[in-house]
């Protein structure tokens, strides 16, 4: 049902929140008391949100011409568009057009001349994708002069509280691309992004925001039945979550995965410091399950790019996007790809006596105790195969205890010598 706001109760709202005119058209009203109008759709499985601009500047009819148009753009039966990304490509095409430098093409610019003082190539490949993920969809297309305060808040504001850690790191990218801008005389001003006496008037102190929990977990005694279903799913994206779960490597390293890290038998998959955590190689003892992943994997290896996972675009691979889409698909939005690396955790610290030491290992952690590290010079790597043996085995049995635990414990005693 369209229309439940009205002119004069748009004005008058004061309380912070979203506020549905129907259709997919909201209203958000921010804590700073500002007001601005999104579009709310789904595409491909994928919930959006667009931004139709600040009220009162864009008045309620206004607001519902936009969503209109944007829904008939989503709705084209010869052409259907994602009204973002068709916004994007216009508003681009015009600012080059006039000579206007985008924020977008600035932060590109800003990462190539600092590529190289980076300490390894993932920093840069964080730089890009958060950005990417959440700046230039809001202020991308925009010419660098006219990011504002209200701008920036409307890339920070929804993933503050929520996402303290990774919103901090996007409003100090920010501040930085835009600094970038200034030094090369593509804009003036004060910087919306500051973040001493400014932004920290608007924002709450992300050390005073409440802790919240990390990744949200599978319980270990529910995996087997978990992947069952999800080898019931088709496509690229499920088998390269399974590769994920049982390979306990994180989401990034396994999207990054090149078929040159892997030996000719598919026994081994060697991760490059660049593309780990701690800056350091990382070998993973691939099991049967995997090897027949990978197996299935090959024959798309069409584009030349490497990738052992690609993605829908040419020469590039998969998207972490894609393992949110698969739990949203199966129903499972209570939990989080990454947190499936504690379900690990859990099941190997409770369920069987492999030492701490090789389940630390199993995950690329860095022993905290730096003496134990200082005698713990290799990576266990026999031990590991037992462990990561174990693990597929549980992962494919839906049978949570008694003669399956036993066995586990057994093998792992058996390997501690």
């Amino acid at each position: 049902m369209a229309g439940k706001l009205t002119a004069v109760g748009v004005k008058n709202l004061k309380k912070p929140g979203w506020y549905g005119d129907g259709r997919g058209l909201w209203l958000q009203v921010r804590e700073s008391g500002s007001k601005s109008w999104a579009l709310r759709y789904t595409l491909q499985g994928r919930a959006r949100i667009m931004g139709l601009g600040p009220w009162p500047e864009v008045t309620l009819e206004q607001a519902r011409q936009k969503a209109f148009d944007a829904r008939r753009l989503l709705k084209n039966p010869d052409d259907p568009q994602d009204p973002i990304e068709h916004r994007r490509a216009r508003l681009r095409a015009a600012h080059l057009a006039n000579g206007a430098h985008t924020f977008e093409a600035v932060a590109k610019s800003y990462i190539k001349a600092h590529r190289d003082s980076w300490r390894n190539e993932k920093h840069a490949g964080q730089w890009k994708s958060t950005l990417e993920t959440y700046a230039h969809p809001i202020i991308g297309p925009l010419p660098v002069q006219q990011v504002d305060t209200d701008s920036v808040l409307r890339v920070l504001e929804p993933i503050w509280k929520t996402k303290t850690e990774t919103a901090t790191r996007v409003r100090q990218r920010i501040e930085n691309v835009l600094d970038y801008a200034a030094a090369r005389k593509l804009r003036s001003g004060e910087n919306p992004a500051r973040w001493r006496g400014h932004l920290d008037k608007l924002l709450p102190q992300p050390t005073r925001l409440k802790a919240k929990n990390h990744h949200p977990a599978l319980p270990h005694r529910e995996i087997g039945d978990f992947m069952q279903a999800l080898r019931a799913q088709q496509g690229v994206a499920p088998r390269v979550f399974e590769f994920a779960i049982i390979t306990v490597a994180r989401t990034g390293e396994v999207v990054r995965a090149r078929w040159e890290e892997f030996d000719a038998e598919c026994t081994v998959w060697t991760i490059p410091g660049a593309r780990m955590k701690a800056g350091k190689e990382h070998r993973i003892p691939l099991t049967d399950r995997a090897r027949e992943i990978l197996k299935e994997m090959k024959p798309l290896d069409t584009d030349g790019s490497g990738y052992v996972f690609p993605g829908f675009k040419r020469g590039d691979h998969l998207s972490t996007g894609a393992f949110r889409a698969v739990l949203q698909r199966m129903e499972r939005t209570d939990i989080t790809a990454h947190g499936f690396r504690s379900t690990f955790r859990d099941w190997a610290g409770e369920e069987t006596a492999f030492p701490r030491e090789v389940i630390e290992h199993a995950m690329a952690h860095q022993l905290k105790d730096k003496a134990e590290a200082a005698y713990q010079r290799g990576d266990l790597f026999k031990k590991r195969r037992k462990l990561m043996d174990a693990w597929s085995a549980r992962c494919a049995s839906t049978a949570a205890g008694g003669e399956k635990v036993a066995s586990i414990r057994r093998d792992a005693a058996a390997g501690e010598g």
